[in-house]
């Protein structure tokens, strides 16, 4: 007879066929970083796609933007779903999502296949954020801040690592708008597999359909900092959004780079380095996060602009680079911050509200960029378009210098290190036993 075990759910499974809590966290580090390697491969395509059905650059920016909405609306009902129903239930039904909506790519006759995978893909990936990022807290070793250190680095490294992939496979492969969607199916497939196999941290606690109602407010003590940090939390997110909607027809137009590889290496130059600084600054205080992120974001959109109004290819590169490095900084800052500031049994209600602030302006301004290009050109809205994000980014960090200490003692005091940063405390999670 085989050993069993009891899951946090009380059904009988055999110990063997289950995952140690270490092989799952990473497991499921591996599947954020899929997810957004998906949601940022189409990018490098979207010239592809434009060249192949004749739409205009306002569709792609829709396209792009219809992912952001649907992961929103699917964040705001569904977002603490794995709470209350576990966690394996909400990851399995979102991977298999996924996967369907990479072989709807893979199989894209006409523009309408493409919004169609786009919203597929971004329930998806609204399903598996929360449900992700919570197991990977209730997952990591005690006393760390791992859980919140990956899903950074999954994140950004998944959209910078997606993105240059997408642009070698469509530049020097075979089925260019094929290749990649084939090989995430085969990868998502396994993943299926493996979530099977992960230890269930909840217990199901009968208050499913009440979770389903929406809910986005900011309790009194967290305000006058969300207020203060919300300009930098949208510059942020809306420049994100630029790069991957618009990132690889400015890299065309501008710069005069056909391949679809020069799309997906502007990506990487801000994502992939934001990744990486995720890592190197981890142990930046909060204080110098908020003064030298947006230093570094002011910086790189300045020079960025410059590069582009001389056709410097490198120098937007290299601008792209410094954007990036202030890019993780001004985002975790302002995430650590509200966070800290927030009491226990309200801080996943702020980093709800946080979400909905960073994917309207992931969303919204691209659309509204993809109408500017139709009337004033690409050239103009990019100009504009960075001058918006390095005034937000001004606005915040100047109340940042105002406010910063008061809020950041505040914090410490309420959430001392390691604070979670992204969920709340589980008083339902329970450790799997033998």
């Amino acid at each position: 007879m085989p050993e069993l075990s009891h899951d946090a759910t009380g059904v009988e499974t055999p110990a063997r066929y289950r995952m140690s809590n270490t092989s799952a966290f990473w497991l499921l580090s591996v599947a954020l970083g899929l997810l957004l390697f998906a949601s940022a491969a189409p990018s490098p395509m979207y010239p592809v796609y434009q060249q192949m059905w004749h739409y205009s650059a306002l569709v792609s920016t829709g396209v792009y933007a219809a992912n952001a909405i649907a992961l929103l609306v699917t964040l705001l009902f569904a977002g603490s779903l794995s709470d209350h129903v576990g966690r394996r239930p909400v990851l399995i039904a979102a991977v298999i999502l996924e996967l369907a909506g990479t072989l709807a790519f893979a199989e894209a006759q006409s523009v309408a296949w493409l919004f169609t995978a786009r919203i597929v893909q971004g329930i998806a990936t609204g399903l598996a954020t929360g449900a992700i990022s919570a197991t990977l807290i209730d997952l990591q070793p005690a006393e760390s801040r791992l859980g919140a250190l990956m899903t950074n680095v999954a994140a950004g490294g998944g959209l910078a690592v997606g993105a240059i992939s997408s642009g070698l496979l469509v530049a020097y492969a075979p089925a260019p708008t094929r290749l990649v969607y084939w090989l995430l199916a085969a990868a998502f497939t396994v993943i299926v597999v493996g979530v099977l196999a992960i230890p269930e941290t909840v217990r199901p606690d009968g208050l499913a359909l009440a979770s389903l109602k929406p809910k986005v407010s900011v309790p009194q003590p967290v305000r006058a900092a969300f207020v203060t940090l919300m300009p930098s939390i949208a510059a942020t997110w809306a420049l994100g959004g630029l790069y991957l909607a618009l990132g690889g027809a400015l890299m065309r137009v501008q710069f005069h780079l056909t391949s679809p590889l020069a799309g997906g290496l502007v990506v990487v130059a801000l994502q992939g380095t934001s990744a990486v600084t995720a890592v190197l600054a981890r142990d930046w205080t909060i204080d110098q996060a908020l003064r030298r992120g947006p230093a570094l974001l002011i910086t790189g959109v300045s020079l960025a602009l410059v590069g582009a109004a001389t056709h410097s290819v490198w120098l937007f590169f290299a601008a792209s680079v410094v954007a990036g490095i202030g890019f993780g900084p001004s985002f975790s800052g302002a995430l650590r911050m509200l966070t800290g500031l927030s009491p226990a049994e309200n801080r996943a209600e702020v980093v709800t509200a946080i979400y909905v602030v960073s994917y309207l302006a992931l969303s919204i301004p691209a659309v509204l960029a993809g109408l500017s290009v139709q009337r004033f050109g690409l050239t103009t809205t990019t100009y504009v378009y960075g001058g918006i994000v390095i005034a937000l980014e001004a606005i915040a960090m100047a109340g940042a210098t105002r406010h910063t200490n008061t809020h950041t003692a505040l914090a410490g005091h309420l959430c001392p290190a390691p604070c979670p940063g992204t969920v709340a405390p589980m008083p339902r999670v329970v450790s799997a036993h033998p």
